[in-house]
């Protein structure tokens, strides 16, 4: 069976950066002139000379986007299950060597959680966990989703990789899309990353979005995590995933996602700083590139980087979010997985996509319309 790890062990993480230092002002030109764009365009988009022609490319990444989706917003919001982990990755407050207070929700607190983000006006969750095979595993996902699939119109999920089965049982449930980060593809280091558990498997994890693909998943979310290694190498890489995805499992949806390290419990100092000028050059890379891809913006991003973005590429935000099992009202005090930036409730973030001419959507299909 072929995957992405063929495709993958024919680049050289060394030799991606070299091309990258290569690249001209007149290959980036070139670039921002075509009208379909490959990976070898993304990469000139991506360079550090590109930064000359960020104006150019965030205009039009405002018209691409606007073309492509409209002045639309949508809005939604994680809730976290369990903060249980059997991994230990050097820049997760979730992390096995952590020594904190352990906290899986029960039925009864799930739909607490759950009532509290339907009075904000939540109709699309993403249902997020740390990574216990044992505790929280595929039947509490099932079961989870079963309880939740009646009052929210659009179920995602972030937890372990699983396999093909596993994924199509939840396809079967009503489960929209699955999001699942490779963290770094920088294969070398990642071993460092992630020194115990399952998660230390490079190739079980790189593989997971194929046997998502392959199970049916309506849309298949990437990203690495900005800070751990060179971040136009790594995105590099997580653009050539997509691409190769989009090829293979042409009837799924992407999206693509930018978490940048944040504080949290224990947790390693960025390796590479990312300033909000790069994530803008990138996240413009992405659209220009590929007009279909959907970008979505956490609030791990600050108040005035968020407020921009809206009308410079994003589809998606999170807004009002806790990243802790039980925090909007059973145990605010549970230890969260990384602190956000922006706070704000989720009618402010409304208001503020409002006042940039755009509308938020909390809502934007139903699921009787699926055949779910």
């Amino acid at each position: 069976m072929n995957t992405f790890k063929d495709f993958f062990e024919r680049y050289h993480w060394d030799e991606v950066k070299q091309r990258l230092e290569k690249v001209t002002l007149s290959d980036v030109e070139y670039s921002l002139s075509k009208k379909n764009r490959t990976i070898e365009d993304f990469l000139n988009l991506l360079s550090p000379v590109a930064a000359q022609k960020l104006e150019v490319m965030a205009n039009m990444t405002r018209f691409i986007t606007q073309k492509r989706f409209g002045k639309t917003i949508q809005l939604y919001a994680p809730l976290y299950l369990s903060n249980e982990c059997q991994n230990i990755c050097t820049y997760c407050g979730f992390s096995l060597d952590n020594k904190i207070k352990r906290k899986t929700l029960s039925d009864t607190e799930l739909m607490i959680e759950a009532s509290v983000l339907k009075s904000m006006g939540v109709n699309h969750i993403l249902l997020v966990s740390g990574e216990a095979h044992k505790t929280v595993g595929i039947s509490y996902f099932l079961n989870a989703v079963r309880l939740l699939k009646p009052h929210f119109a659009n179920i995602s999920i972030e937890v372990q990789p699983l396999s093909e089965e596993e994924y199509a049982a939840l396809h079967k449930e009503g489960v929209h899309s699955v999001l699942v980060y490779q963290e770094t593809y920088h294969q070398e280091v990642y071993k460092e990353y992630h020194p115990k558990g399952k998660k230390s498997n490079f190739h079980f994890r790189l593989e997971t979005p194929d046997r998502i693909g392959k199970a049916g998943i309506h849309k298949i979310g990437l990203g690495v995590l900005l800070g751990l290694e060179d971040w136009r190498v790594d995105s590099f890489f997580n653009a050539l995933h997509i691409d190769y995805l989009q090829k293979c499992y042409w009837k799924s949806k992407f999206s693509v996602s930018f978490p940048r390290l944040r504080p949290a419990e224990g947790i390693i100092e960025p390796n590479f700083i990312m300033e909000d000028k790069d994530l803008l050059q990138l996240i413009c890379a992405y659209r220009i590139w590929n007009e279909d891809l959907e970008i979505s913006i956490s609030t791990r991003e600050n108040e005035k980087f968020r407020d921009h973005i809206i009308s410079l590429g994003a589809t998606t935000m999170s807004a009002a979010s806790k990243t802790n099992p039980g925090g909007y009202a059973v145990d605010r005090e549970s230890l969260e997985q990384f602190e956000t930036s922006d706070e704000r409730s989720m009618e402010e973030i409304r208001n503020i996509i409002k006042k940039s001419g755009y509308d938020p959507v909390m809502k934007d299909w139903d699921s009787v319309y699926t055949g779910f």
